[in-house]
């Protein structure tokens, strides 16, 4: 226990710590985590390295990511060398194929091209980084939006065919961002900038007061449908 945190936040952070723990077990080598060097993300890189060590550790590069992301993937594998991170990106014929029938930023002209770009650039190299393995965790949190305040601490992952476990379904932003002041994690410089959740550097924007957390993410599009594709209950498709 620590006693820079609260009691509360204590006792959620041991909850997490113990889920961690009974996965590494369960799961033995067949367990991985996706990291998307979010605050939540970082949050768990943490709490694995201290309670799980043996859980890979992977981050998806489109290939556009902003440069604060980058120097954070730098950062954290320097801060936490006890545990692996491997990065997957996309394969180059996919990119260069979307680009030239579609366009560089054509993700902006439709939903369905959006999701064309990111099933090249994240669904597709998601699934060579899940491939074999038994179940992944992810940072996603109830409170994030309208298309996550469902999720359970573990879910069948149909899409994927594995278990996917979701440890910080219960947290707060507050939670999250206590966390990490208390225990100096190292966390994406764009926080500072009104940059909740960040993921390519053309799909995601600084939020004003007050607005959801993902409001940020894809914000020329309906809210509840706004996903990049790993996490839908049914696997994005596109061709």
């Amino acid at each position: 226990m620590s006693e820079q945190l609260s009691a509360e936040l204590n006792a959620r952070v041991e909850h997490v710590a113990g889920l961690l723990k009974q996965a590494a077990d369960d799961y033995s080598a067949g367990i991985v985590f996706a990291n998307s060097l979010g605050a939540e993300d970082m949050v768990l890189t943490d709490l694995i390295s201290k309670h799980a060590p043996g859980i890979g550790i992977f981050v998806l590069d489109t290939g556009r990511l902003p440069e604060e992301t980058l120097k954070l993937l730098a950062d954290a594998k320097a801060r936490y060398p006890q545990v692996s991170f491997k990065v997957y990106y996309p394969e180059a014929a996919d990119v260069e194929a979307f680009v030239a029938d579609h366009g560089i930023n054509a993700f902006y002209e439709s939903q369905d091209l959006r999701k064309g770009c990111c099933f090249v650039r994240k669904i597709k190299p998601l699934k060579r980084a899940l491939a074999g393995q038994k179940a992944w965790i992810t940072g996603l949190r109830r409170e994030q939006s309208v298309t996550r305040d469902e999720i359970a601490f573990s879910e069948w992952d149909k899409g994927n065919g594995l278990q996917k476990l979701n440890p910080l379904a219960d947290w707060s932003e507050k939670d999250v961002w206590a966390y990490i002041r208390a225990l100096d994690v190292p966390y994406n410089a764009l926080h500072d900038q009104h940059y909740p959740s960040i993921g390519c550097a053309p799909c995601t924007r600084a939020i004003s007061m007050g607005e959801d957390v993902r409001s940020g993410r894809w914000w020329w599009e309906n809210p509840d449908n706004r996903e990049c594709g790993l996490h839908p209950a049914t696997p994005l498709k596109f061709k």
